[in-house]
């Protein structure tokens, strides 16, 4: 079992969890199909957008009936431990943050494997790191995440580059993904705790 899919998988589970939460705390009617759905959305929607876009099929989650019960566990998760994962979300938007790191480089690493550029390998990786989490920003009637000041997207950006460093200077796979998932957890964790943002864009 390679690094990539042990990363991917857990991407899928905490961007689960995370849209699972979103629903509820948006409704505290919500039943199990509505925060299921919000939460399968936001786990494959940044994938499937990357393997379209790549020409990359059939989808992952469709090729691999894994994806789907690692979704289904991380709502039934959220579900049963509400309380407990609601109060760590709160506390520095941790499944996002999470979800966002691996999803990045797993992007990023998909895309270098079908043969595009590291450029492109990047963006990919951002896609598949954010895009799940617009649409469940939609669904739940908020600013989708790419819209607000905070640091989010660009961590991504700047994890890609990380790892494309390393991977351009041969470093050891998994030394790569790990350290380049780390350093947006911390780059991300800094800026929700410190408020941190990009300077405003003005005429």
């Amino acid at each position: 079992m390679s690094i990539q899919y042990i990363l991917e998988l857990l991407g899928t589970f905490f961007f689960a969890m995370s849209g699972a939460l979103a629903m509820s705390e948006r409704d505290q009617e919500q039943d199990w199909f509505g925060a299921a759905f919000t939460g399968f959305v936001t786990a494959i929607g940044g994938g499937s957008l990357r393997d379209m876009l790549l020409g990359s099929y059939p989808l992952v989650w469709i090729g691999n009936i894994q994806f789907l019960y690692t979704i289904l566990l991380g709502i039934i998760c959220t579900g049963l431990f509400y309380k407990w994962v609601a109060k760590l979300r709160r506390t520095l938007q941790l499944f996002d943050t999470l979800g966002i790191a691996l999803f990045t480089i797993v992007g990023t690493e998909k895309a270098l494997s079908l043969g595009v550029r590291p450029e492109i390998a990047a963006i990919m990786g951002m896609f598949t790191a954010v895009m799940g989490g617009v649409i469940r920003d939609m669904l739940t009637n908020e600013v989708p995440v790419l819209f607000r000041k905070e640091i989010y997207s660009s961590a991504c950006l700047l994890g890609a580059a990380l790892y494309l460093i390393m991977y351009g200077l041969d470093v050891e796979r998994n030394t790569s993904f790990l350290l380049a998932v780390a350093f947006i957890i911390v780059l991300r964790l800094l800026a929700v705790k410190y408020n941190l943002t990009l300077p405003k864009f003005r005429r």
